[in-house]
């Protein structure tokens, strides 16, 4: 489960931001919106957040650096000596286009809460640390900082931290994690923080849609049957779904963190086509991917991995969920992570969206909802709903849509030369 997450000088975002999926004392909906950590400190998490601003305020640059946090905990010990990152600070201040950027993540699995982060440069980590609560007092296991005027990196070890720790260190390159390098060289202490963050953490993006997943999963009769049940809750007209294979062009995807893009390659080999029967009483017919509607596809391409974040209880980062969704579907999918009988292994979802009809005290807790928006420095600045102490009776949607609680455009009129 995501407690908490931190970024500073990262594209927009120039100072540091912290945005926590931690509930108020709020009783508001806590059977179905609310996860128990067993932490007396921080007795409940929320199921879900909502992020919401204007386009351009920074929503993408705060989900991209989650992504990029991954992608470094991921790809940062097999890059090559001296590979450089893809890394943008914020470049309108003087003061933070050369200085690192910092990045910080606090989870809980299986009842210890973990505290890792690091400081960055294109060239290099310039710090590292993990701070392990087994108790409500910390164990310090590991830190790093590059020292600039001996040009090498100092490491300090706790007593509860196991291994070949001198190996791990002079293993180490300038520009790989430490917790990458000694999880490559097996540690056994620190495999299950770099497999949660590394599979755990899920980051759907607004790039193109991805549907092999989905599509294995028609494989089996079990993963068929719950594909099809998740399309006719959202009342998509099917009437059952198949898969076939032949031969056709595949495209592979990998995440560079030296470039950060992806890197495609295209091959011909046997793919997996799902196909799509409809029925009504006029007559029947079977339809590929393709043939159905932007929307179906859409639903199709999440299903697979939706289901699979509900059944492993890992945490969904979506860009955008409204993107080609009713806002019905958008809502419908807020919900499973709000039904205990579904979501029983406390998976959790972080969305930014411009649906303001999601914004309703049904569907959403107070504690639930951000806010981001740019000021004047073009700085994004990220806020909690509960900063402004709304009523209960309030109507969020409203008080968000005549600019009560910030971040929505302000529009000026477009003026136009006649031609």
């Amino acid at each position: 489960m995501l407690l908490e997450f931190r970024v500073k000088n990262f594209k927009s975002i120039r100072d540091e931001l912290i945005f926590s999926l931690n509930a108020t004392k709020d009783k508001t909906l806590e059977e179905t919106h609310l996860l128990k950590t067993g932490i007396k400190s921080i007795p409940a998490l929320v199921c879900s957040a909502a992020i919401y601003g204007p386009n351009a305020s920074g929503k993408s640059n705060l989900i991209n650096s989650i992504a990029y946090l991954r992608g470094v905990v991921a790809e940062s010990a097999s890059l090559q000596l001296d590979q450089p990152f893809n890394l943008k600070p914020f470049e309108l201040d003087n003061k933070t286009k050369d200085a690192p950027s910092e990045f910080e993540i606090t989870f809980l699995k299986e009842g210890v809460r973990y505290q890792y982060g690091f400081t960055m440069t294109s060239k290099r980590i310039m710090e590292e640390w993990l701070y392990v609560y087994k108790t409500a007092k910390a164990q310090h296991w590991f830190s790093r900082k590059y020292d600039k005027n001996k040009q090498e990196d100092i490491f300090e070890f706790g007593a509860s931290f196991k291994g070949q720790k001198d190996i791990w260190k002079k293993s180490t390159r300038a520009n790989a994690l430490f917790l990458s390098t000694a999880v490559q060289l097996n540690s056994e202490q620190l495999a299950p923080i770099f497999s949660w963050i590394t599979q755990d953490l899920v980051v759907f993006g607004t790039q193109g849609m991805h549907f092999d997943f989905s599509t294995k999963m028609l494989q089996t009769e079990q993963g068929k049957q719950d594909i099809a049940n998740f399309l006719m809750s959202a009342d998509i007209c099917i009437d059952d779904i198949s898969v076939t294979t032949k031969k056709g062009l595949r495209q592979q995807i990998e995440f560079n963190t030296s470039t950060g893009k992806a890197d495609a390659s295209v091959e011909e080999s046997e793919i997996l086509v799902p196909l799509f029967h409809h029925k009504t009483k006029q007559g029947s017919a079977t339809f590929e991917l393709p043939e159905e509607s932007l929307g179906t596809q859409r639903l199709f391409a999440l299903a697979g991995p939706i289901l699979d974040i509900l059944k492993a209880g890992r945490v969904l980062i979506f860009d955008e969920l409204d993107s080609s969704l009713h806002t019905l579907l958008a809502r419908r999918l807020v919900e499973l992570f709000h039904t205990p009988e579904i979501n029983s292994h406390g998976a959790q979802l972080i969305f930014s969206t411009h649906d303001t009809a999601l914004l309703h005290d049904e569907l959403l807790r107070r504690d639930q909802v951000w806010f981001i928006e740019k000021d004047s420095d073009q700085v994004s600045n990220l806020y909690a709903l509960t900063d402004f102490s709304p009523r209960k009776n309030e109507s969020i949607e409203r008080g968000y849509m005549i600019g009560r609680y910030g971040a929505v455009p302000f529009l000026q009129n477009i003026k136009l030369e006649a031609g």
